[in-house]
């Protein structure tokens, strides 16, 4: 995986093979941050990263000029792997070994944007309380986003706070936001 862009553009991050994660892919990363970079100011907002598998996305808002960002997954390994990098490239991003949803049941926050990329194979139910556990503990800013990524397989569109969705190759980045 690589760095797309802010200070550590272009670099090269090698996770270990043995983690059992399937990493957001360049293609779709580019295209998600060219649509948050016109909503945001990196350097003014903070982020809760969740199932961060090998911190692919952590990294890259770190590298943008988050100035935190909290990345979570109950995988001892890939926690571990987040925060090896951190310390090697001084990013501020706080590795928290834990259950997404146990972790948003103690989370701070608010948070302008959370990320989400559960596996593919949970199930729609499973999907859906996501969304419902972080508007009912009211973990995002007014003008917060959650994105949850998932298969182009599955359909979200009909939950409460969605907003739209964007397709890239077989992955879906739907986003949730308060009522506008």
């Amino acid at each position: 995986m690589r760095i797309i862009s802010g200070k550590y553009k272009g670099r090269r991050i090698n996770a270990p093979r043995n983690l059992p994660v399937r990493p957001t892919t360049d293609m779709a990363k580019e295209a998600l941050f060219n649509i948050l970079n016109n909503w945001y100011y990196f350097e003014d907002i903070s982020v809760l990263d969740l199932f961060a598998g090998t911190g692919n996305i952590s990294f890259e808002f770190a590298s943008r000029g988050v100035p935190h960002v909290i990345s979570v997954d109950e995988e001892q390994k890939c926690v571990q792997f987040i925060s090896k990098v951190s310390q090697e490239l001084e990013l501020n991003i706080s590795p928290v070994k834990s259950e997404a949803m146990q972790y948003l049941n103690r989370a701070g926050g608010p948070f302008q944007i959370i990320f989400a990329d559960p596996p593919y194979q949970m199930s729609q139910a499973e999907f859906a309380k996501i969304p419902q556990r972080i508007f009912a503990t009211k973990l995002l800013t007014d003008d917060g986003v959650l994105i949850l990524e998932h298969s182009k397989h599955m359909d979200l569109s009909g939950l409460e706070y969605f907003s739209n969705q964007r397709k890239y190759g077989g992955s879906v980045f739907s986003f949730f936001k308060y009522n506008e």
